[in-house]
């Protein structure tokens, strides 16, 4: 597979993250890998903040962006994630996601604004953009998720268009895997398929989002943590926000990113709450070796944290024109 060959040799397991143009410096440590980002003069971490889950630099670009303009956060994280859901060639999330066993592309999402609101699609297909559906879920309906059917003709009622997303480049990859149908997932392949996105705009308000084909080849039904609020993502405005990609099955078990946000309440910063939250999940999976799971976060400040099981999850910090890609620290069992 053309897309296997790729992430093993680009390393895709990177943490995209835009800031201020406003910038000192960047001193990066062990404890906060992307966090000291001093804005100019005054000693303060420069606002805003974008950051996301994978190599994806024109979703950052694009969220950034749309801060610039003076677009929401969530709004930017809208804009952001609609970057990779229409890429074709990304094979994870939106058109050309990779299908479940039955062929068929179905995608999850989820949004939470500054206010606590929350917006979810699940199962969803020939949507293209799930994240905006998923908005308009939490903006105009008393609900908060919406599933399958009901969620497509929902998406459609609004405005959006049915479409295959099923390119030919996934439909290839889904049977060449049919001719054995032995699944298990590979490290940073099958399992990573989530972008995850989480922005604080110049006065400190914090949104998020995440978006997924979910695991590539997965049985006809499957949820994972993406969508579901607590695991795949939260935000608290008060402290900070996290969100997640990997093996959902385990991100699940651990409420994740509700664990991280809770950690920064108690005073960890965003790496320590990642790395402790990284190993709640590893002391509950002895199987760890088989799966990858990482997180990202964000505390009100805008100091940032990273972390991941495996080895290959790489932090990418967008930063006055420049991009400077760096591996974070990892969970090594030995």
């Amino acid at each position: 597979m053309k897309r296997r060959i790729f992430i093993q040799r680009a390393a895709l397991g990177s943490v995209g993250v835009s800031v201020g143009a406003a910038i000192l410096a960047c001193a990066e440590t062990k404890k906060e890998n992307t966090a000291a980002i001093v804005a100019k003069g005054n000693g303060k971490i420069a606002l805003p903040v974008v950051i996301a889950t994978w190599d994806v630099k024109r979703a950052t670009e694009k969220a950034w962006k749309s801060l610039q303009e003076g677009k929401s956060a969530l709004d930017a994280i809208i804009d952001g994630c609609g970057v990779e859901e229409a890429n074709a060639e990304g094979q994870s999330v939106g058109i050309g996601g990779l299908p479940d066993r039955e062929g068929r592309v179905t995608l999850d999402a989820c949004v939470m604004n500054e206010n606590g609101d929350y917006g979810a699609v699940v199962c969803m297909e020939h949507i293209k953009h799930p994240i905006a559906v998923a908005k308009k879920v939490m903006e105009e309906t008393p609900h908060v998720l919406l599933a399958a059917v009901g969620a497509e003709e929902f998406a459609v009622s609004k405005g959006f268009k049915r479409e295959n997303l099923l390119t030919d480049a996934s439909r290839k990859a889904w049977e060449e895997w049919k001719k054995t149908s032995k699944y298990k997932p590979i490290i940073n392949i099958e399992n990573h398929d989530t972008i995850g996105m989480l922005a604080v705009d110049k006065n400190g308000n914090i949104s998020g989002g995440c978006t997924t084909s979910g695991l590539a080849y997965k049985m006809s039904g499957r949820v994972g943590d993406s969508a579901i609020i607590g695991a795949g993502l939260f935000v608290d405005n008060e402290i900070g926000a996290a969100t997640a990609t990997g093996l959902g099955e385990e991100v699940l078990k651990t409420v994740g990113s509700f664990l991280i946000v809770e950690l920064m309440r108690q005073g960890k910063t965003p790496q320590e709450a990642c790395e402790e939250a990284v190993k709640r999940v590893i002391n509950k999976s002895p199987n760890f070796e088989d799966f990858q799971v990482g997180y990202i976060a964000v505390n009100k400040k805008g100091e940032t944290g990273a972390y991941s099981i495996h080895e290959g999850f790489m932090t990418t910090t967008y930063q006055g024109g420049r991009n400077e890609a760096v591996h974070p620290d990892f969970y090594n069992k030995k």
